[in-house]
């Protein structure tokens, strides 16, 4: 897990070729099992899809044959309804009843700050507080880029000159930091990613991943679209389209990693009612917003997603990062059923990474 990768390896790996692109409709994409890689265990998985015949429905029939009901259904006031009827109401009170949603997350009560017996909705189990200082532990590695969250993870290029470049399905870079932001776009222009996809059962705090001072942040409104792969596979860059909240850090500061910038694009989706923003330095204690002109330290809570599915986005500057070789290598693997590998022509595995583990290191 600790060693790391040199650009150009990546790119040799990345010139092999994969046979034939399957342009399949959704109906086909729901066929299919979505299997990822377990970093801790090094197994294969098959995901679970929570809501999984809703997600179905509206990104295969509502949205092809009824716009405007999927335009409705995807907007803010009508995503935080069914939020709340997910995960405040007595909804939420009958699916914990029964167990089944907590036995199929797998969620360790041990991790909980809070006595588990006060998680008696779906909301409060989404929001929940760990002893990260315990069960997330952080390296002392001053050239560490860790995860900002427990998530399935992907990385990539931006650049289409380099055989790491994956093409623009995830999103638009102009649209998804905001077409004004000159700087930023071209701060970031031929730069890399990394991409950290939140399911229902995460832990949902976002922690800074790296150490600097914010230059800049701003928030960009947007729908409510799954972040399902079955919703990222129908749509055009869905994470663009949403409601994101986007953090410039300067790493290049006294006491920063020393990366140059980083961009930390906090993406909403379905059914999540918003991000606050709730920097502490101890634990979770004191609380206060990010702003631009604040010192972050790494591996902190920065901000917590209400509850659902949603998405992280970072962005490096242009051969700065070195991603993880085993994040690297689950992404390439062959006999592993992700969605992402019918659509993109080659295999693509994400890897489920917890928050504070080292995902790269600066070049």
């Amino acid at each position: 897990m600790g060693n790391t990768m040199h650009q150009h390896h990546i790119d040799h790996d990345m010139k092999k070729t994969y046979p034939g692109k399957c342009s399949w409709h959704m109906s086909e994409y729901s066929k299919s099992r979505h299997q990822y890689i377990d970093r801790e265990k090094g197994q294969v998985c098959t995901e679970r899809f929570y809501g999984d015949k809703i997600i179905r429905l509206l990104y295969s029939d509502v949205h092809e044959y009824t716009p405007f009901l999927f335009h409705i259904l995807t907007s803010a006031r009508l995503s935080k309804w069914i939020g709340y009827l997910n995960f405040e109401s007595f909804l939420s009170k009958k699916i914990l009843k029964n167990g089944s949603f907590l036995n199929a997350c797998d969620i360790d009560e041990r991790e909980c700050l809070e006595d588990p017996q006060n998680l008696d909705t779906l909301k409060k189990i989404f929001e929940r507080k760990i002893r990260y200082w315990e069960c997330r532990p952080m390296a002392n590695d001053p050239d560490a880029i860790v995860s900002p969250c427990d998530a399935k993870m992907l990385c990539g290029s931006l650049s289409e000159n380099s055989s790491f470049y994956i093409k623009g399905k995830f999103f638009d870079l102009e649209e998804l930091l905001g077409r004004d932001k000159i700087t930023w776009l071209s701060t970031f222009k031929d730069g890399d990613f990394a991409l950290f996809r939140l399911t229902p059962d995460k832990y949902h705090y976002n922690h800074t991943p790296v150490s600097g001072k914010i230059t800049d942040c701003y928030q960009i409104a947007g729908a409510y679209h799954s972040c399902s792969p079955y919703a990222v596979l129908t749509l055009l860059t869905p994470y663009s389209k949403n409601k994101r909240f986007v953090t410039i850090f300067d790493t290049n500061v006294a006491g920063g990693t020393s990366i140059g910038f980083v961009a930390m694009i906090e993406v909403v989706a379905l059914m999540i009612g918003g991000i606050i923003q709730c920097y502490s330095t101890k634990r979770y204690d004191d609380p206060v917003p990010v702003g631009t002109g604040m010192f972050v330290h790494k591996g902190l809570p920065k901000s917590v997603f209400r509850p659902g599915s949603s998405t992280v986005i970072l962005f490096f500057e242009k051969n700065r990062i070195r991603f993880a070789d085993d994040i690297i290598a689950n992404m390439f693997s062959t006999g592993v059923e992700s969605l992402f590998s019918s659509e993109f022509d080659r295999p693509l595995v994400e890897t489920d990474v917890k928050v504070r583990s080292l995902i790269g290191r600066r070049v």
